[in-house]
């Protein structure tokens, strides 16, 4: 897909917790197609301590109202940079990148979307592309407390939501692959991103009992086109470049299993 630069004007902005802020942002021009599971490369400006752009899931595109929203999570200089950043502000972004989540060959398959604190940002786009294509989905998403769960209300209009918090503040307690919907289930599709021991123990599950699973890593991208090797991982096909063999992958092509 071709790559576009783009200057992005924060329009909305919400503070989902201490750590977590979604911005929503538009363009003087039409967002281009982006697909379900890729990421935008952002330029931090005036950090002296943040060389290369930031990689970050697209949480959700809003074609009618031209707008991109990106969920940040503050873990350093610039995130926290991102996220002080005000209404009218506008961000240098390089999008879209990397590649997408496969659909279900059959529109009766079961399908659960899992995802982990932060993790969850590319799942609201797919499921909301399930749900518009006649799919029923089941959404199982974990945090370490009730005050760590994001976007419920969002993930609520496109399917079934399930919880966890390891705390017990809110949903069953536990991890995700604790829940008691993966106990007698048989899903035929499973999708799953956020912390990589997270995705680890579901990519496990998955493997047990035989199900397709595509994880979306998180690898550190700095270039976002596969020319600084930040971000290599060792695969069955050897080393690839999660930004432009990835961010999605299916668990048969990752040495999780072996």
């Amino acid at each position: 897909m071709k790559k576009f630069i783009l200057d992005l004007t924060i329009t909305h902005k919400v503070q989902l917790n201490e750590q977590n802020v979604l911005l929503k942002l538009t363009t003087i021009d039409q967002l281009p197609e982006i697909l379900p599971g890729q990421f935008a490369e952002i330029r931090v400006d005036g950090s002296p301590t943040t060389f290369l752009r930031r990689p970050i899931s697209i949480n959700f595109v809003d074609y009618e109202k031209n707008e991109l929203w990106l969920l940040i999570q503050i873990v350093g200089d610039g995130t926290r940079r991102m996220a002080d950043m005000e209404v009218g502000q506008t961000l240098n972004a390089i999008l879209p990148l990397g590649n997408t989540f496969t659909m279900p060959a059959e529109k009766n398959a079961r399908i659960v979307l899992i995802g982990g604190g932060v993790g969850i940002a590319p799942l609201l786009m797919f499921g909301e592309k399930l749900h518009s294509m006649g799919y029923n989905c089941n959404f199982l998403l974990g945090a370490r407390s009730k005050t760590d769960l994001l976007q419920l209300d969002e993930f609520e209009r496109y399917g079934k939501v399930y919880t966890t918090t390891e705390d017990g503040s809110y949903g069953e307690k536990g991890y995700v692959t604790h829940h008691s919907l993966l106990i007698g289930s048989n899903f035929d599709y499973i999708y799953t991103c956020g912390p990589t021991p997270m995705m680890k123990a579901v990519a496990s599950y998955a493997a047990i009992n035989g199900v397709f699973c595509e994880v979306s890593l998180e690898n550190m991208m700095g270039c976002g086109i596969g020319a600084c090797l930040c971000c290599v991982t060792d695969t069955t096909e050897g080393n690839l470049c999660v930004c432009t063999e990835g961010p999605i992958f299916n668990i048969t092509k990752l040495k999780w299993q072996i």
